[in-house]
């Protein structure tokens, strides 16, 4: 039997546990690798690999969003929506419906106006005592390119991403460019 060459040295770099140091994060995946092995449903694989995934892979979700979804479909209502990252309050959303949340973190805000409308709050563990194969639940993830950072990713002549300009001002990146106060002529 022989080296496999092409494959040698290549390492799996999908990550196999949280990088970061929070305890209580640490005995959910604890919760969610017991409930992965010992589960048929492919719902506690999910929510274990999204426990390790960094920040930036777990986008925030709104409540507006989630609001907007239990308009949209009317199958979810009673369903408990599963975010592994953080839920956050949107002010433009006058008004929020009953929900049902679990999630890893809450925003003080979102939090009392979810309570307010009659809708619940739960953890991630109550929610594994309350559906541990995830039946009734909805799994929502927020948008990852909404980052102010990615407006700039691939940043160069013609590309149209926003450039890092310290001020607006005149005197700040404002070259002849297709405008006729610069004196462009067609």
């Amino acid at each position: 039997m022989g080296i496999d060459i092409k494959k040698h040295h290549v390492k799996n770099t999908n990550r196999t546990a949280p990088k970061s140091d929070n305890v209580y994060l640490a005995l959910l995946v604890k919760l969610y690798r017991f409930l992965a092995r010992r589960t048929d449903a492919n719902f506690n694989k999910v929510v274990l690999k999204r426990l390790f995934m960094s920040r930036v892979n777990r986008p925030p979700v709104t409540v507006s969003r989630l609001a907007k979804y239990v308009a949209q479909h009317k199958d979810v209502a009673g369903k408990t929506f599963v975010v592994v990252g953080t839920v956050t309050d949107d002010t433009r959303l006058l008004e929020v419906p009953k929900l049902s949340v679990a999630a890893l973190h809450v925003t003080k805000t979102a939090k009392a106006r979810i309570l307010k409308a009659g809708g619940e709050i739960l953890t991630l563990d109550q929610l594994a005592l309350r559906a541990p194969t995830g039946a009734n639940t909805v799994l929502v993830r927020g948008s990852k390119n909404s980052r102010e950072a990615v407006k700039h990713f691939g940043m160069g002549p013609h590309k149209n991403k926003k450039p890092y300009v310290r001020s607006k001002g005149r005197k700040f990146e404002k070259a002849r460019g297709k405008r006729a106060s610069r004196g462009f002529k067609v």
